[in-house]
C-alpha cells in the first residue's frame, strides 16, 4: 500500500479543492491514460484496486504509472465520542484530486487493451474519468512497439 515514510506533522487540516490541476495535467510518461474530471479525495485502497485491475487486464504487459501519491493524513474520532478534546487520531492517507489531473499512464500496450484497462481501474475509483492518449500517438506504428 502506498504511504510516506515519514510526514511533518501527525495531524493535517482538510482544506479546500480550488480550480482545475496546474500540474500533472499533461501525459508525461505513457501513451495511454486516464485524466480525473471531479475533484475528490482517493483512498490508500481506491489507487491500489484501480493498479491491480489494470496490471491484471494487461496480464502484466506493458507498464504503468501511477500518477498521484496519497500523502495527506486523514483522521477520525471513535464512534460514540462526544466533541471537544481534540483532533482524531491518524486513520490513514488520501490522495486530493482536483479536474484534470491525470491519474494513471499505460504504454507498451495495444490501444484496446489500454483502453479496457483504464476503464475498470475508472469503475474502481470515485470520480470521473476520461480515457486519453498521446497527441503524438500513431495506430499504424502499433505493430512496431509489439517487440
Amino acid at each position: 500500500m502506498l504511504q510516506p515514510k515519514k510526514t511533518k506533522y501527525r495531524r493535517q487540516q482538510a482544506g479546500k479543492f480550488k480550480g482545475n490541476a496546474h500540474r500533472g495535467n499533461q501525459l508525461a510518461f505513457g501513451t495511454f491514460g486516464i485524466k480525473a474530471l471531479d475533484a475528490k479525495w482517493l483512498t490508500v485502497q481506491q489507487l491500489e484496486a484501480a493498479r491491480v485491475a489494470v496490471t491484471r487486464f494487461m496480464q502484466r504487459e506493458g507498464q504503468v504509472w501511477i500518477r498521484v501519491f496519497p500523502d495527506k493524513v486523514i483522521t477520525r474520532k471513535p464512534a460514540d465520542t462526544r466533541q471537544g478534546k481534540g483532533k482524531g487520531a491518524p486513520e490513514g492517507f488520501v490522495a486530493p484530486i482536483t479536474p484534470g489531473r491525470i491519474l494513471f499512464e499505460v504504454d507498451g500496450v495495444p490501444y484496446n487493451v489500454a483502453k479496457e484497462a483504464l476503464r475498470l481501474a475508472a469503475q474502481k475509483l470515485p470520480v470521473r474519468t476520461k480515457f486519453i492518449v498521446r497527441r503524438d500517438y500513431d495506430p499504424s506504428m502499433q505493430h512496431l512497439n509489439k517487440a
